[in-house]
């Protein structure tokens, strides 16, 4: 029997809309739900903020990668990546299915932006190995995403088999896409949007996005569909659009 997967990603600009005009993280639970998918790679997760609870009255209690998996995703991780006095946020995995492994790597290439990289194991019923998942959220400037991108494959090389299906997510700010090509070729990745409409899709900014920001890199994989959610589907919750796309065991 073919075994499908069913995978988003998405950075939640902290659970506000653009420009933090409006805070939106139970909305953007609501959607991320009627999605059904298996596996949610997120970006910019508060994991606490000791000030918004006052500010907000109905500031979630829980940090946002518990409250957005409730119920629906059984086992999450989260990497902590930006700490600061009033709190920090990072990358979150949810998993409908067991997560066995979780790692957070510091990636970051200076002191002033603090990246990371989330590697989580996840067992798939009728699967005899896990599958791999690596959540990321790369710097702003090329740079330093090329040092990261290095760390990421080095990565890669040193602990996930070449048989073993394989999903790295998130937004690598990489709009240009230099560097994203040379870093799929070197993995053998294949990326979801490119595989389907022949490029990579446009996620920023979400209400009329131009720019190539964000991605789904797979290996063992093919890719059955993929599409960005559009602003004007009801998806503009924040600064980026969420990725969507389904994929089955080769």
């Amino acid at each position: 029997m073919t075994k499908s997967i069913r995978v988003v990603s998405y950075n939640i600009h902290k659970g506000f809309t653009h420009f933090n005009r409006r805070m939106v993280i139970h909305d953007l639970r609501e959607r991320l739900r009627s999605l059904q998918a298996d596996v949610v790679f997120l970006q910019e997760v508060q994991g606490s903020h000791a000030t918004h609870g006052g500010r907000w009255h109905d500031w979630p209690s829980a940090p946002q990668y518990e409250f957005l998996a409730d119920e629906v995703w059984s086992d999450f991780a989260y990497g902590k990546n930006a700490v600061y006095d009033h709190g920090h946020h990072g990358n979150a995995i949810l998993s409908r299915y067991p997560i066995v492994a979780s790692e957070n790597l510091d990636v970051s290439a200076h002191a002033f932006e603090s990246r990371g990289l989330l590697h989580a194991q996840i067992a798939v019923p009728g699967l005899a190995a896990p599958v791999h998942l690596m959540c990321v959220h790369l710097a702003l400037f090329e740079h330093s995403r090329q040092r990261q991108l290095a760390m990421l494959i080095k990565r890669v090389h040193e602990t996930v088999p070449d048989t073993s299906p394989l999903i790295i997510a998130g937004d690598f700010n990489d709009w240009r896409g230099q560097a994203g090509r040379k870093f799929a070729t070197e993995l053998g990745l294949e990326e979801a949007f490119m595989s389907v409409h022949g490029q990579t899709a446009k996620s920023f900014p979400a209400h009329f996005p131009l720019l190539s920001l964000d991605r789904i890199y797979v290996r063992g994989w093919r890719v059955v569909n993929a599409q960005v959610l559009q602003a004007g589907d009801g998806w503009h919750r924040s600064d980026h659009a969420a990725l969507l796309a389904t994929l089955e065991l080769e």
